[in-house]
């Protein structure tokens, strides 16, 4: 594929000409499970991660993402868990910054101490609190900017820099920016992940994660990832490749709605807060304008109670809003973070991150952005009504 092509161009024609030479101008599906291999040099198998239509998709994410190669995984945790243990030994560290997607702090919580992994939690996400529990085992720095829920920013390359020298494996959950917005890569880190589930699927119907990094570290967590099986079928990686197509054209209208929507919260009596990296009053807007291109389509705000019940009321007064799971659809969605994606972790846990229960998270979808206020408005109101009754 020729370089400096733009975002929008890979979107639609990278990986198009692992499809030989089909006359089709899309990638036919192969949904085999067997394959000869008497006339090839590689097995093709799907928990090889090796079939057409796994490539294609990996093409794509490395030409938007600026890597060499990666791998598609069944899942986000799939693609989360397969990378760390592949990296991880027994008596190696890693750092994490704070305010983790809840998934991800459970597979630390539950799972590093059976293997012999030890691991440590920035005190903030500044690179000098980095270094306060860097250790002489450290082995890896994983982090996530924008976070979940909460949409903390990280200074990517400044975090880099700091792994570099004392020669650690940086990895981030890229899937709230998605490579549209952000591209790690560029400003120094080794390995980035996605949950496709959310922007890169685009449409709530897809579940699957990717990572994306150098032919070297890919090889090394492919060899965990044949272990652990977590791959993905044909059809599914025809829908996603169908979606990739058009991901720069959804996020430009996530990003225009998202900004317009957390402008219209941030002036109201009943919001107690706003996070937002494309709001000037964002601690970290001023690092999101140097490593983003766009602020995404995801934002939390806090009511200004905590009592659940009176978020259930908000909740149900919505209408096109749909009080859902997961992110990153065409449609809005919208959840409460103490009930769901971070309902694993103890009332303490949920404070000490910050998740009150008056915090809802909100992934601003591609619907007319006047109706999405329209929405809220009325929701507000029903939430006015019923605290005065």
């Amino acid at each position: 594929m020729e370089e400096n092509l733009s975002q929008e161009t890979l979107c639609v024609h990278a990986g198009g000409e692992l499809a030989g030479d089909a006359q089709s101008v899309v990638t036919p599906v192969f949904p085999a499970s067997s394959y000869k291999y008497r006339q090839t040099t590689e097995n093709t198998y799907p928990r090889y991660f090796n079939t057409i239509n796994q490539k294609v998709i990996i093409e794509k994410l490395c030409a938007l993402e600026g890597g060499q190669d990666g791998l598609i995984f069944s899942s986000g945790m799939a693609a989360i868990s397969t990378t760390l243990f592949s990296l991880l030994q027994p008596g190696d560290h890693v750092v994490f910054c704070k305010g983790l997607y809840g998934g991800t702090y459970h597979l630390i919580s539950s799972e590093f101490e059976k293997r012999g992994i030890r691991y440590s939690f920035a005190p903030d996400n500044t690179s000098e609190a980095f270094l306060q529990v860097i250790t002489s085992q450290t082995k890896v720095i994983y982090i996530e900017t924008p976070s979940n829920p909460l949409l903390e920013v990280l200074d990517i390359q400044a975090i880099s820099l700091l792994a570099k020298k004392h020669q650690i494996v940086t990895v981030i959950d890229n899937t709230f920016a998605s490579p549209i917005n952000q591209n790690p890569i560029s400003f120094g880190f080794d390995i980035v992940i996605h949950s496709g589930t959310k922007y890169l699927g685009g449409h709530s119907d897809l579940c699957f994660g990717a990572v994306v990094t150098s032919a070297a570290l890919t090889k090394q967590i492919y060899e965990g990832a044949i272990n652990y099986g977590g791959s993905l079928n044909a059809l599914d990686c025809y829908l996603i490749e169908r979606s990739l197509k058009t991901l720069a054209i959804r996020m430009e209208k996530h990003n225009e709605n998202a900004l317009m929507l957390a402008n219209f919260l941030q002036g109201l009596p009943e919001v107690q807060r706003v996070y937002f990296p494309g709001l000037r009053s964002h601690p970290g807007h001023e690092i999101a304008k140097s490593q983003m291109r766009g602020f995404g389509g995801m934002l939390s705000f806090e009511l200004a109670t905590n009592d659940l019940k009176q978020v259930d009321i908000f909740l149900d007064s919505l209408q096109f809003i749909q009080p859902a799971m997961s992110l990153g659809g065409v449609e809005s969605l919208i959840c409460s973070p103490a009930t769901t994606s971070h309902v694993k972790l103890s009332p303490q846990e949920r404070e000490e991150a910050g998740i009150k229960d008056g915090l809802l998270r909100l992934s601003v979808g591609i619907e007319n952005a006047q109706d999405l206020i329209k929405d809220l408005k009325k929701a507000f109101i029903n939430l006015s009504t019923s605290v005065h009754v």
